[in-house]
């Protein structure tokens, strides 16, 4: 059995980050947590709960939408995990109504699976006008058929994220998909502020990334954007310089009403961990400098990691590693109501995270106690 004491330079624990504190570690697991003493075993960088995604569509050269199965998924999970995210939502976008259900019977038997949270929808129940890389002849109003997806689902207590635009579902529905337990997510939506407002008011609890495929704000009208900074709504955000301009990402940090409103999303792609390139409704999708491109050369989905968030937050934003950490760990763990996923004991080494000083490498606990192990047995 190993039994040892690490002390990290510092140590996010879900809520704050802390410095002069160590971890006692029995085998894989973190059982204790104190003050530093000089037997600690000292690690360089910062230690943090892995991160958290809610919305991924894809990695490790694997679109869900393409490939909707456990295998899929569990592929999609590992890529991410690489670069530090081990808890994901897999994303299913607007498509055909039984690439939906086999998401969902996929989602079904992962259930327990390394990483996998449950599943997030984003579509097909969204606005033509803000469909962005979306297949617009897929897009219809909310129905019967999502309805029993989701009821399904949350029968078998699986997370579900739904993104739907308020102008293509009623509020009976939207508050009906809440009384299921579902997290029910404005998005993809060419609403005026009012209609907005009426489905917060029937039980949208989320926004579906921040600025992108929103009808924007003007001072005669907030649209979908200063309606949702001016709420009490949690919200997404991609951080990768190209689907938000930092200085706006900035300005939306300050807006919100009250601190953890916002979240880190990917919205990555199958990219992510795999060849610079795929298929997405059937036309391919190539990696730009940084960018993903579709044949018109617009935007599809995004090539990030949660790591990489939350090292553009600090270096290019202004914000602290503490609230960067808070918008890639603790603040999407509240929204899908897991407090475990910011926890440091009772983790497996193999779910915590180790950050370097500059934020520029990531690994896992796991890997990174054994190479300090070593270094420090031959010193």
């Amino acid at each position: 059995m190993t039994d040892i004491w690490i002390a990290p330079e510092q140590l996010f624990d879900g809520e704050r980050l802390h410095t002069g504190k160590a971890l006692r570690l029995l085998d894989d697991q973190v059982v204790e947590i104190a003050s530093a003493t000089s037997a600690a075993l000292p690690l360089k960088g910062c230690l943090t709960p892995g991160f958290v995604d809610l919305q991924v569509n894809g990695g490790g050269g694997v679109m869900l939408n393409d490939t909707p199965t456990r295998q899929a998924m569990t592929k999609v999970a590992a890529a991410h995990r690489r670069f530090g995210t081990v808890a994901i939502l897999p994303t299913v976008i607007t498509d055909a109504p039984d690439v939906l259900d086999r998401a969902a019977q996929a989602v079904i038997e992962a259930q327990g699976d390394q990483g996998i949270l449950g599943l997030h929808i984003e579509g097909p129940h969204i606005s033509y006008a803000r469909r962005g890389t979306h297949n617009g002849r897929f897009i219809r109003d909310l129905d019967d058929r999502t309805m029993e997806v989701v009821a399904r689902l949350r029968r078998r207590d699986v997370n579900v994220m739904i993104t739907v635009a308020p102008e293509a579902s009623t509020p009976q529905q939207i508050s009906m998909l809440s009384s299921l337990g579902a997290i029910v997510s404005i998005g993809h939506t060419d609403a005026d502020a009012e209609t907005v407002e009426a489905a917060i008011a029937a039980g949208a609890k989320c926004a579906t990334h921040l600025f992108n495929a929103m009808s924007p704000m003007t001072g005669r009208a907030p649209g979908a954007v200063g309606t949702v900074l001016n709420s009490n709504l949690c919200s997404g955000i991609i951080c990768d310089g190209y689907h938000v301009d930092d200085r706006m990402i900035a300005l939306a940090l300050r807006a919100r009403p009250k601190a953890d409103l916002m979240f880190l999303v990917s919205d990555a792609m199958a990219t992510v961990g795999g060849p610079d390139k795929f298929s997405l409704y059937g036309q391919e999708v190539h990696l730009c400098d940084g960018r993903l491109l579709n044949v018109e050369g617009n935007l599809a989905g995004a090539h990030i990691t949660q790591a990489q968030g939350v090292a553009r937050l600090v270096k290019h934003i202004g914000v602290s590693l503490e609230s960067a950490l808070r918008m890639a760990v603790t603040v999407p763990a509240s929204v899908v109501r897991d407090a475990g996923l910011t926890e440091l004991v009772g983790r497996k080494t193999q779910d915590l995270v180790v950050v370097s000083k500059d934020l520029s490498q990531i690994g896992l606990l796991a890997d990174v106690t054994g190479s300090a192990m070593n270094e420090n047995a031959a010193e």
